[in-house]
């Protein structure tokens, strides 16, 4: 089983983590479902579940090299979390870690970047490190201990059950390959619906590496309509993993940085 995961780091019945599952026949990624949801006990349930499978988790894995050296975290994801988790047990700790170091360097290098984060074509992602706005800092802080306390393997970065793969995945990328800059999201207007239909459409066509979307006219329907397009992204975290699961080492580069990770695709 495949699966692409939205991530929230608050989730709740208005703001869920969504779950795309799907499975690969040839160069056919057929969405099983889709689902939501709105607890930690449910996304603990969910990556605890037994394998073998694998999920591309929209959050990121790891943090800049330099905060962590400078910090001294350690020399892998586990330990680097370890490491913070040590020094920040609640997440607004992590925010106040993260401002503290920002304020001893030059501006303009306080929210630091990740080498996978700047090596996007015609995409740059948010930093790990920011925590306000796109809060993706408490999304790593939360989602990747979680990861760990369950045992997943995460690869170049973290051996555990070889069964349970969990990678970073980020749909904006793909949706970038797919229609350029154009927006699709949080925003009720023609443009974007017409962009969500565009983007559903090519992946349909097989246009995202030859690998073609197979999918009911109700899920179409469903993942046309919604505005915040939480469902899409996951399904296009879920296009991502399936593109991993069919590239040696699941498309990795061989140099990874164990404690900054890497984005699939990217």
């Amino acid at each position: 089983m495949l699966w692409g995961v939205d991530f929230t780091s608050a989730p709740s019945r208005r703001k869920p983590i969504t779950v795309a599952r799907g499975r690969l026949q040839g160069g056919v990624l057929v969405l099983v479902g889709v689902e939501s949801l709105v607890n930690w006990a449910s996304f603990e349930a969910l990556v605890a579940q037994p394998g073998p499978w694998v999920g591309g988790f929209d959050f990121p894995m790891g943090l800049p090299r330099v905060f962590v050296e400078d910090l001294q975290l350690g020399q892998d994801a586990a330990q680097v979390m370890q490491s913070l988790r040590s020094k920040c047990p609640q997440r607004m700790d992590l925010r106040s870690l993260v401002d503290q170091w920002g304020q001893s360097r030059p501006a303009g290098q306080r929210l630091v970047h990740r080498r996978t984060d700047t090596s996007l074509p015609g995409v740059t992602s948010t930093s790990p490190l920011q925590t306000r706005y796109v809060p993706v800092g408490f999304m790593y802080y939360e989602g990747l201990w979680r990861l760990l306390q369950a045992g997943v393997t995460l690869p170049r970065m973290h051996q555990a059950d070889p069964q349970r793969v969990a990678l970073e995945a980020y749909p904006g990328l793909l949706a970038h390959q797919l229609i350029g800059s154009r927006s699709y999201k949080n925003q009720d207007s023609p443009d974007r619906l017409v962009a969500r239909k565009d983007l559903l459409e090519r992946l349909e066509q097989g246009q995202a590496w030859g690998m073609r979307l197979k999918m009911s006219h109700a899920q179409r329907d469903t993942l046309a309509h919604e505005v915040s397009a939480d469902r899409l992204d996951a399904v296009l975290c879920l296009m991502q993993t399936a593109w991993a699961v069919c590239q040696p080492d699941f498309g990795l580069p061989a140099d990874v940085d164990p404690v900054e990770g890497w984005i699939l695709t990217a």
